[in-house]
């Protein structure tokens, strides 16, 4: 009796002792290891890594980081999520990402407009009445001489010597107007042709240049643009022109353009044919004129310069020598000028750069060009007989307008006529002074 209850006692423990393991199997079912996150939700955020253990803190061990959803092993900073996705909803508690400070301008700093009244950011003051005056000196065997400075010069205006404000020698870039007189006799126009690459290597790549053609018309062939292809272009366009034949119109005779003779009259007899020889003119001052106003919209801050390369004449223009001086000296513009064929003529080439007091009239010149080259401060005209020449007195007029001495003065008034400037440098005796002679004020601009 006794053995059949410890039987049944033991069986009753093994009962108890297996209730009790499967409970506690679903227990430890129901807990969450703490080293594996949740999965990610649509409607939840990610939640951040738990907290280091005590163990970990204590033993130094670093956090871990928290796996991305994607299950990819990159870390979140290496994923952009993008933030127009409707299935991601963020934690609006997280802080959001510090911008930097923004600097205003102080009230009353910005200047406005007088009549709108809106912001024009800054303002830039300049003298509208600054006359500049390019001057250009040589010593005595025709060199330029450099190294003067403010104090060297003097400038009258009218008889009154004027404070300078304003003196450099810098180079400046140039907006040159260059004119070739297609009208000339063909063997200087040849002549002329073979030296075109050494004048386009006489300008920098910081000039601009405008090519112009004159004979019994002037015509523009380039605007005003930098050294290159464009240039190339009109340059070769006038390689292909020809000159004037030698030698006066052919009206009769077995060459002239009549008709056939029989027996000694005209086959139309008796209406005799009259033959008209072809008018001939040299607009000269047409073109300088036509070349002054498109230099006159250039930027004020180059040098403008017009570069002829002519024998010279003038015949048949509209506009008067007075009146293309007139302009020139308005709009500050030097002229240069290379004397081809007669102008290149030693005799005459002396004659010609004889400079006629500034209180006569500008009479004296065997053509036109020197008084042009004279009057707007150029001071030489290049007369070169030889092709060598010619390419040397591109280099020589480029350098001479580019280095030039500028002064600068504010006159005490704006009112009247043409004003007469006189160059003087003091203390340097023998040395020659090249500048215009005067210049027409332009109304001060409202």
């Amino acid at each position: 009796m006794a053995t059949k209850r410890s039987a049944v006692a033991r069986l009753g423990l093994s009962l108890a002792g297996l209730l009790m393991g499967l409970l506690t199997v679903g227990l430890a079912a129901q807990e969450k290891p703490e080293d594996i996150p949740d999965a990610p939700s649509a409607t939840r955020p990610i939640p951040p890594p738990p907290p280091p253990s005590a163990r970990q803190e204590a033993e130094g061990e670093s956090k871990p980081e928290t796996p991305p959803a994607d299950g990819s092993g990159a870390t979140p900073s290496s994923k952009a999520v993008p933030r127009d996705s409707p299935d991601i909803v963020y934690d609006k508690s997280a802080n959001p990402p510090s911008m930097p400070p923004v600097k205003t301008v102080p009230a009353g700093s910005v200047p406005r407009d007088v009549g709108t009244g809106e912001d024009v950011g800054y303002t830039i003051h300049s003298n509208p009445t600054l006359v500049l005056v390019p001057v250009t000196v040589k010593d005595s065997s025709g060199r330029l001489v450099g190294g003067l400075q403010g104090q060297d010069f003097s400038v009258l205006e009218n008889g009154q010597r004027q404070k300078l404000t304003f003196f450099t020698s810098d180079p400046f870039s140039l907006s040159a107007a260059v004119i070739f007189d297609t009208g000339m006799a063909d063997v200087g126009l040849k002549k002329i042709q073979e030296t075109l690459p050494a004048l386009q290597g006489a300008f920098s790549q910081f000039d601009e240049v405008g090519i112009y053609t004159y004979s019994t018309t002037v015509g523009r062939l380039a605007d005003f643009d930098t050294v290159g292809k464009q240039l190339t272009a009109a340059l070769n366009q006038v390689k292909g022109y020809s000159g004037a034949n030698n030698g006066p119109p052919v009206t009769s005779g077995p060459l002239g353009p009549q008709g056939p003779y029989i027996n000694g009259r005209p086959v139309d007899y008796p209406v005799n044919p009259v033959s008209t020889p072809p008018k001939v003119a040299h607009v000269l001052n047409d073109a300088i004129l036509f070349a002054a106003r498109d230099l006159s919209k250039r930027d004020r801050a180059r040098r403008k310069i017009i570069f002829v390369i002519s024998d010279g004449r003038e015949l048949g223009s509209t506009a008067s020598y007075a009146d293309t001086l007139k302009v020139l000296q308005t709009q500050n513009i030097t002229v240069y000028a290379v004397g081809v064929e007669g102008a290149a003529i030693p005799i005459y080439d002396r004659l010609q750069r004889i400079h006629v007091p500034k209180t006569g009239k500008l009479v004296g010149y065997s053509d036109i060009l020197p008084r042009y080259v004279s009057a707007t401060g150029g001071g030489t005209v290049f007369g070169e007989l030889t092709a060598a020449d010619i390419e040397r007195a591109y280099a020589d007029a480029m350098g001479e307008a580019r280095n030039q001495y500028t002064l600068g003065y504010s006159p005490k008034s704006s009112i009247g006529g043409f004003r007469d400037i006189e160059v003087q440098v003091l203390r340097h005796a023998g040395l020659k002074v090249y500048a215009k002679y005067g210049y027409y004020p332009l109304p001060t601009p409202r």
